[in-house]
This record gives structure tokens, C-alpha cells and sequence, in this order.
């Protein structure tokens, strides 16, 4: 990941930690009891990946707005209409059984994905942002693949 500011790499991966403990504590049984001991039942397996995973596209559709700032005309128009679809994918999809929420949120990291890519080749992303972006993505999936196939 070269190129990749050091402090967005530490707290991107940082920003991966609750949904790889929402894994741990779904596949380790020590690991949840331990952790719903010491922070509760809402910060073990789907519980803190759903709703970390709803703020955390909501977060992307800020990003999103960012990026739409630094258009103009019909591209800004287009950047602001699609910056907030990751918001209302996570507000109407997620929802129901920790399965289909965490399906929803999955095809909600991959729609993000695709709405980074287009910002980022319209040039109103940084030019490391895909770089950053795909592991992320792929990081968050896998890890919320475990609440929704287990």
C-alpha cells in the first residue's frame, strides 16, 4: 500500500477491528464469553458488526459528500445523489434476522466499493484512495461473511 497516508492506513485498519471481533466472538466461544463479560452482549458477534457496519456506510456517505464537494455542474449533482446511497442502503436494508442484515451490509460494502471507484476515477478522490479502499472492503466482507455463513 504504498502511497497510502500512514494515519488513514493505522485507523482504516483500525476501522476493521469491530467487525473482526464481531467474527472472533462468533467462531471462539471463550472469546464471547469473555467479551460479553467485559463489554456485553451488544459488543459480541452480529450485534456489534451490524450496528458498527450501519454506522460505518453511513461514515462512507459522508466521504462520498466530501469527494461531490469538488465537482461542479452535473458531476457535483450526480457525486451528491450518489453519496447518499450507502446512508439509506444501511437505514432501509438492514434490518430483520443478523442474517439478511448482514448479507444487506455485505452488498453495502461492495456498493460502496463501486460508488469509491467511480469517485476516485472522476479524479475527486486521492489518488491512493483505491488502494486503501479494496482491502478495507474486502477485510469487512469477509468478516461479516462469518456472521452471515455460520
Amino acid at each position: 500500500m504504498t502511497g497510502v497516508p500512514r494515519a488513514a492506513l493505522i485507523l482504516g485498519l483500525a476501522g476493521v477491528v469491530p467487525f473482526l471481533w464481531g467474527a472472533l466472538t462468533l467462531v471462539s466461544d471463550p472469546l464471547a464469553t469473555f467479551g460479553q463479560g467485559a463489554f456485553g452482549s451488544r459488543f459480541i458477534g452480529p450485534y456489534v458488526q451490524l450496528s458498527y457496519g450501519v454506522v460505518i456506510l453511513a461514515f462512507m456517505s459522508g466521504v462520498l459528500w466530501g469527494f461531490a464537494t469538488k465537482a461542479t455542474g452535473p458531476r457535483a449533482t450526480a457525486g451528491y445523489a450518489l453519496s447518499v446511497i450507502p446512508a439509506l442502503w444501511a437505514f432501509f436494508m438492514v434490518g430483520g434476522g443478523p442474517v439478511s442484515a448482514g448479507t444487506n451490509l455485505i452488498f453495502g460494502f461492495v456498493g460502496v466499493l463501486l460508488l469509491d471507484w467511480q469517485f476516485w476515477r472522476w479524479g475527486l478522490a486521492p489518488v491512493w484512495w483505491m488502494q486503501l479502499r479494496a482491502p478495507l472492503t474486502a477485510l469487512v466482507v469477509i468478516c461479516l461473511a462469518v456472521g452471515v455463513f455460520l
